[in-house]
């Protein structure tokens, strides 16, 4: 169920496969149980374009030990049965799922108890079959809401988004920085004009001030490079427990809830 029980929510991305299989359960599990309220399942992909360079190592990692859209869609299932009440997102590019099969992985995913699907490079312009096998097998759409979309792609974008908006805080690819970019919050206020769903602010979120700031503007946030980066750092051994502290440490910076 994908749903915000604090604010600001909490989005949490991993690379799945990174380190391996097994770990990157007990990362999921960590995570949750530290105050994730959705996790991002990532799909590890040999090309992965919009990812900076933390999410791309992370990706080449788990290419290299053969992690592939069935086993996260079997990681998922795991999940679903050990943490019924969590939010659980496959996200991944568009290759992956052509190559599983788009109606193939939407049964799949429906069945592993996924909640919905983000698509990086999915835009929603030509997203009518996507759109159409999501619905079939009850699955949420997730789209990214850029600051440079006009309002009228950005009604579209709200339209075909079900569970929560991505709006991503600015452009180019994903990564840590050291300050939040204004055109975060404008992105937001444009596009609760269009939607009243939950709306994530996602790209460069890597510290709490991070986190406590967007919660004064957005009804949540999404990290991922440093968390994947925190995984990097940790190893193996200490990766889940390092990140249930990381989750901990952002709830303690965040704003009281509304």
């Amino acid at each position: 169920m994908i749903r915000f029980a604090s604010h600001p929510g909490l989005v949490a991305y991993l690379t799945i496969g990174d380190p391996d299989l097994a770990t990157s359960h007990e990362i999921a599990l960590a995570a949750l149980d530290a105050g994730a309220d959705v996790l991002e399942l990532g799909v590890p992909f040999s090309d992965p374009v919009a990812d900076g360079p933390v999410i791309q190592r992370a990706s080449e990692r788990a290419v290299r030990n053969g992690t592939r859209l069935s086993d996260v869609l079997a990681l998922a299932a795991e999940l679903r049965r050990e943490r019924a009440q969590a939010g659980l997102i496959i996200f991944s590019y568009f290759n992956p799922i052509l190559h599983y099969g788009l109606e193939e992985f939407c049964a799949a995913a429906e069945q592993a108890g996924v909640d919905g699907v983000l698509v990086t490079d999915m835009i929603v312009e030509e997203a009518d079959d996507y759109l159409g096998a999501m619905h079939r097998h009850h699955l949420a759409p997730i789209f990214l809401a850029a600051p440079t979309s006009p309002d009228a792609r950005l009604e579209r974008i709200a339209a075909a988004s079900e569970g929560f908006v991505y709006a991503i805080s600015r452009t180019g690819i994903t990564g840590t920085r050291a300050a939040l970019e204004s055109d975060a919050e404008q992105v937001v206020r444009r596009l609760r004009r269009f939607t009243r769903l939950p709306i994530a602010v996602g790209f460069g979120i890597s510290n709490p001030e991070h986190f406590a700031a967007v919660g004064e503007f957005a009804d949540a946030a999404v990290i991922g490079s440093a968390l994947v980066a925190t995984i990097e750092q940790a190893g193996r051994a200490d990766a889940p427990s390092s990140i249930a502290r990381f989750i901990r440490g952002l709830r303690g910076a965040a704003v009281p809830a509304r």
